[in-house]
């Protein structure tokens, strides 16, 4: 089984993965693996409380299939360093990493963005928040973008954000990915 490991924090936004992560743990090809620093439980930014299934010390990058990185404030106030590591070995070996909204930010300050086509909430927002950002030449007026096996969404995007993260996963067929963003997005049922 291919291993997802969504990392957790205090203040992420529920939300953004809400409509990826029951797609993924309802498929038998994946494990979704959900982790924070300690292993502790955390509150969510609509108060809802998560128990992760593991630490951040447990994650071992070489069975990290693809890493997913919800927003939430806590990216601007530079709270989630100890996992710099953890991405930029990711990244080093090629294996896809997904952000959304703030988390973008994240990937914009540790120059991973900054020669990708890559999107988020405004280019604006990243140039003021990420000093080590230099990815203006490569930014996309999108909801998401997928380059180089990096997914990057505006944080009104969760549902652009789950079908970019289904396509690079194959979680299905393009006909049925297409199909569940229409149902989502558009609420047109065509199965």
């Amino acid at each position: 089984m291919k291993k997802i490991f969504l990392y957790l924090f205090n203040g992420f936004s529920d939300w953004e993965i809400a409509f990826l992560t029951p797609e993924i743990k309802k498929n038998n090809e994946f494990n979704l693996i959900y982790f924070s620093t300690d292993g502790q439980p955390v509150e969510s930014m609509g108060g809802l409380v998560v128990s992760p299934h593991i630490s951040l010390e447990k994650v071992v990058t070489q069975e990290v299939d693809m890493l997913i990185l919800p927003g939430g404030t806590a990216w601007e106030k530079d709270e989630n360093k100890e996992i710099t590591d953890l991405t930029l070995s990711i990244r080093k070996e090629g294996k896809p990493i997904a952000a959304i909204c703030a988390a973008t930010m994240y990937l914009g300050q540790l120059g991973i963005l900054n020669e990708i086509k890559h999107t988020s909430n405004d280019l604006n927002y990243l140039k003021g928040i990420a000093p080590n950002y230099k990815g203006e030449g490569h930014y996309q007026n999108k909801l998401a973008v997928t380059d180089n096996n990096v997914i990057t969404a505006n944080g009104i995007a969760p549902i652009e954000f789950a079908s970019e993260i289904f396509k690079v996963l194959e979680l299905y067929d393009e006909e049925n990915i297409e199909k569940w963003f229409q149902l989502f997005k558009n609420g047109v049922w065509s199965w």
